[in-house]
């Protein structure tokens, strides 16, 4: 990364002053620290780095700290120049055509960064209780978990996905006694659910379960039995589930049921270890855990007076379980409202003996739909607006890109008039326009030229042949015709390995989004300016291999976001 480069530039020059005896009373064994920005200038040139921390070892002002230490730069590719305390450094176009080449060289590989430390990640994500259709929130955390895999992927991690099936708990015989006034329905008695605003809670009375409860009856003879009609439900609810994030293009490894966690005796086992670690203690009849001392703000029950677990003992066993399955991390994206939790998993990991850093826990705000600039008002259990609402209406890549381009510790406002338009307002139609414009732009080169009035067709800019070879044996001298007037644009390519880092090591990805918005900007605005079929034919065969660059690294970006790259638009 160019970023890199020039800090070690700067690095390197400071060692070699300091063993020259430059730079006053700095020794080798100081501490500084760099930072390395872009001008707000462009006229001081690409990069710029402070070297002021120096000033407090050296005892001499930054001005002549920054001038010795560009005494001893090598200058190859760059110059250098001192503005107080800062070190500018003006990129030569060399340098821009290394980058052009390194993308074409790599290709789907450009970007992944090489010699990182990588880890075995267990990412759960969306873990919603099988007892109905996703809402948004759950196509927020699925779009952007599954972005996050394919970015960790792409960083070089091990990365196994996982959906936590809620299905131990009441809401499962809740289900069951729902589709049982489903079917009654269906066989034609006169009966609803409950009116009183606390009795519904114990139904689910959204209209999802009515093409269940006509698909039970085609299937099966009419049953009082609930906890039949709980397992039918549930399995159901699953089906759909999974069908759909099969469609919204999210893949997981595994679905791991919290009713197999408790069967396997996992749960009681975590139970026993906590109780044989001097970790529990009685009080009024239930059983707590001491989580305070380990950083929680209360202790937490853990066995109920009536010898009931409470949800936080399934977790427990959940996330040892996932440790003893050998990952070296756990990445977890949960709503807010989970916000009280992570202090508690977290002292129960180190209760037993790991290390609690081994979690993170990404916490997601809210969406909220925006239609005709008026906020929509939604519910869990009635007039929902489900996931499978929002892709028909917008289709998956919309919905994929705007739940992903908002960082997940935001509430997401999503504007549904806006993701349909097929103008530069849409960020995702903007970034695939810019994607398919590439594409005609390489397409027309290849192809004869058909004159409208004669009939007559010539021959193309460039044959296929030329073109395969311009990128398969890119010639470095080649991208000098066009780095001046392109030097933005290559930069912004180049930026790409920096943001691929950066976003991995945060666990971010709405900073993917923001640059292919950027990175489309600068095409357009270089396209804006500069022809690239043209009659000059080394130029031209300059600007196609910078095409095939920007190609390839909108295409790798978007292929984190699974969101698709098409070629004509």
């Amino acid at each position: 990364m160019l970023k890199d480069f020039f800090l070690n530039e700067v690095k390197n020059g400071i060692n070699k002053a300091i063993a020259e005896g430059k730079l006053g009373q700095m020794g080798a064994d100081s501490e500084y620290s760099l930072m390395i920005e872009k001008p707000k200038n462009p006229d001081f040139g690409d990069f710029a780095v402070n070297v002021s921390s120096l000033a407090r070892s050296a005892k001499i002002a930054p001005p002549m700290i920054a001038n010795t230490i560009v005494e001893g730069l090598n200058k190859e590719g760059y110059t250098a120049t001192v503005v107080g305390g800062f070190i500018n450094f003006k990129i030569n176009n060399s340098l821009l055509a290394n980058v052009v080449a390194e993308i074409l060289t790599k290709s789907e590989n450009y970007g992944k960064p090489e010699g990182v430390p990588t880890e075995k990640i267990l990412l759960e994500y969306v873990s919603a209780n099988p007892t109905g259709p996703f809402h948004i929130g759950h196509g927020r955390w699925a779009a952007m978990g599954s972005a996050l895999a394919n970015l960790l992927k792409f960083y070089g991690h091990d990365v196994y996905q996982e959906f936590y099936i809620n299905d131990a708990g009441s809401q499962i015989q809740k289900l069951g006694n729902s589709l049982k006034i489903r079917i009654k329905q269906e066989l034609g008695e006169n009966i609803d659910f409950p009116t009183d605003e606390i009795e519904r809670k114990n139904y689910y009375p959204g209209e999802y379960l009515i093409p269940v409860a006509k698909k039970f009856l085609s299937e099966h003879e009419p049953t009082e039995d609930v906890q039949v009609l709980s397992d039918y439900a549930k399995k159901e609810m699953e089906a759909c589930q999974k069908a759909l994030l099969e469609d919204f293009r999210v893949h997981f490894d595994k679905f791991y049921s919290e009713l197999d966690l408790h069967n396997s005796g996992k749960v009681e086992e975590s139970y026993k270890e906590l109780m044989a670690k001097g970790m529990l203690y009685e009080k009024e009849g239930a059983m707590w855990f001491k989580s305070s001392e380990f950083g929680d703000d209360q202790d937490r029950v853990i066995k109920k007076a009536d010898g009931s677990n409470t949800y936080l003992t399934a977790d427990i066993a959940y996330h040892i379980d996932k440790l003893r399955r050998g990952f070296d991390r756990m990445i977890n994206i949960w709503g807010a409202d989970h916000h009280g939790y992570v202090a508690r998993v977290k002292a129960s990991i180190e209760a037993l003996g790991y290390d609690p850093n081994k979690l993170e826990v990404l916490l997601g705000q809210l969406v909220n739909l925006v239609i005709n600039g008026e906020e929509v008002r939604m519910g869990k259990r009635k007039n929902m607006v489900t996931l499978d609402d929002l892709i028909e209406e917008v289709g998956i890549d919309a919905t994929r890109y705007w739940m992903a381009m908002r960082n997940i510790d935001m509430t997401l406002d999503f504007d549904i008039e806006l993701a349909k338009r097929s103008t530069d307002e849409n960020p995702v139609f903007y970034v695939q326009y810019a994607y398919a414009r590439v594409c005609s732009i390489l397409r027309n080169a290849v192809a004869e030229k058909l004159n409208p009035e004669t009939g007559e067709k010539s021959p193309a800019p460039i044959s296929e042949a030329e073109l395969e070879d311009l990128i398969k044996n890119f010639d470095n001298d080649l991208i000098l015709k066009t780095a001046e007037s392109a030097k933005s644009l290559i930069l912004k390519l180049e930026e790409f390995k920096s943001v691929i880092v950066l976003s991995a090591q945060n666990r971010t990805v709405y900073t993917i989004c923001r640059y292919v918005q950027e990175l489309a900007q600068e095409f357009h605005s270089f396209y804006n300016s500069n022809r690239v079929i043209g009659e000059d034919k080394e130029l031209m065969k300059s600007r196609l291999a910078l095409m095939v660059a920007i190609k390839t690294t909108l295409k790798n970006a978007l292929d984190i976001l699974a969101v698709s790259a098409p070629e004509r638009m």
